[in-house]
């Protein structure tokens, strides 16, 4: 909740872009970043350190903000961050209900969210890492439109997604965060925590719009396969840790699920280069 607190400031901030791209977070050698953001004559960012466990809001100016990260409610970094800001002479509004989780509780009256675990924070953080060094690898080898490997705080995942060019149709029942990613042909691949419907750490992939059949595609390595209840390729994050390669075993998930959407959509291989 306090990441998404700061997400909606950069939200707030940025101008929008195709496929929401100005919302991530971006990894940091110690945490993540909202990047440089402007409000009025300020330049600023938000840093998350996973390390010294603090948010902090860094100026242009050469001002320092640090705001503990803690066990406290939601509600109390809620208003001591938005009290930061504004002794910054940083003033922005921002949506105060939280995104893309169930039964969202608005920050100011959130009490019941209040534990932070520095360990698993740091662990979490450190996995985000690893994992993203091997997808820019693979975000790497495409030709054509792609992401940035970066870290949606609404869903919670790393994600990195290739796009053909052509436009896609959301559906008349999209909700706004799908109407505006789902506007485009794509290929998305990511790791994320897990959540009620699938309560383990997982990498994913999916293609948008879904082939017919794409279920059935072999996909590599051979703890990868379609889950039936999200719609997407998984591949379990304990079975790529375990396994004797576990960035070529991430290695494989992302180029074989990447085949098996290119291929059903009729992407030109040469959007991908050679090994």
């Amino acid at each position: 909740m306090c990441l998404q607190v700061i997400g909606k400031v950069r939200l707030a901030l940025t101008p929008l872009e195709p496929q929401w791209a100005n919302v991530p977070l971006h990894l940091t050698a110690r945490g993540l970043t909202t990047t440089p953001m402007r409000a009025g004559q300020v330049a600023f960012e938000v840093v998350v350190d996973f390390i010294d466990h603090e948010a902090r809001i860094e100026t242009s100016t050469g001002q320092v903000e640090k705001i503990p990260l803690a066990s406290r409610p939601v509600a109390e970094f809620y208003r001591e961050f938005m009290s930061r800001l504004r002794g910054l002479k940083i003033g922005v509004e921002i949506s105060t209900t939280p995104s893309e989780v169930k039964d969202p509780i608005p920050f100011p009256e959130d009490t019941v969210h209040a534990t932070y675990d520095p360990a698993w924070a740091n662990r979490f953080w450190s996995i985000l890492t690893q994992v993203a060094f091997v997808m820019e690898e693979h975000r790497a080898r495409f030709r054509g439109k792609t992401s940035a490997v970066h870290f949606f705080w609404g869903s919670f995942d790393l994600a990195n997604t290739r796009y053909s060019g052509r436009p896609a149709d959301p559906g008349p029942n999209a909700d706004l965060i799908l109407r505006l990613s789902h506007d485009a042909e794509q290929i998305c691949a990511g790791f994320w925590p897990g959540d009620q419907q699938f309560p383990q750490p997982a990498f994913f992939a999916y293609t948008f719009p879904k082939p017919a059949g794409i279920e059935a595609a072999a996909v590599q390595p051979a703890d990868a396969a379609w889950n039936t209840n999200i719609g997407e390729f998984i591949l379990p994050y304990d079975a790529a840790r375990l396994a004797g390669d576990p960035r070529r075993a991430l290695l494989d998930f992302l180029e074989s699920t990447y085949e098996a959407g290119a291929t059903r959509l009729g992407w030109s291989p040469d959007l991908v280069t050679t090994r």
